[in-house]
């Protein structure tokens, strides 16, 4: 888990629900905070803060300010380090059983019509009209 803050060139809220529904279309983001005074957006969770510059850089100017684990998973990771009992109820199939990549959503066209880029014959289609 990471924390991403990007200055974004956003100026009021209508290019702000633009920036989170750009955002918000990556998987394993957690969460996504723009603050419009400093023009600043910060996202937390496992995406690739490139992918994400990649694709704000089609609609706005973005550039990358700093990139780091976020503050939640370092105090989890010393709650965890702390109290022993803890580990002993939780999972017991190890570290990797509970961690799944999140699969990439990819959105697929319907195939166009046939009959609008093809031409038939009258031997495919012998009940089709034809003015001889």
């Amino acid at each position: 888990m990471q924390k991403a803050v990007l200055k974004l060139d956003v100026h009021n809220n209508k290019e702000k629900r633009k920036a989170m529904k750009i955002v918000s279309g990556f998987a394993g983001v957690d969460s996504i905070d723009i603050n419009l005074k400093d023009q600043k957006l910060t996202v937390a969770g496992t995406v690739d803060p490139v992918e994400l510059v990649g694709k704000l850089r089609k609609v706005f100017i973005t550039d990358i300010i700093s990139v780091g684990p976020a503050k939640d998973a370092q105090k989890k990771d010393g709650d965890k380090k702390d109290d022993p009992d803890k580990k002993k109820e939780g999972d017991k199939g190890g570290k990797d059983s509970a961690k799944v990549a999140p699969l990439p959503f990819y959105y697929q066209p319907p195939p166009p019509h046939p009959y609008y880029y093809r031409n038939y014959s009258t031997e495919e289609y012998p009940n089709s009209c034809v003015i001889c």
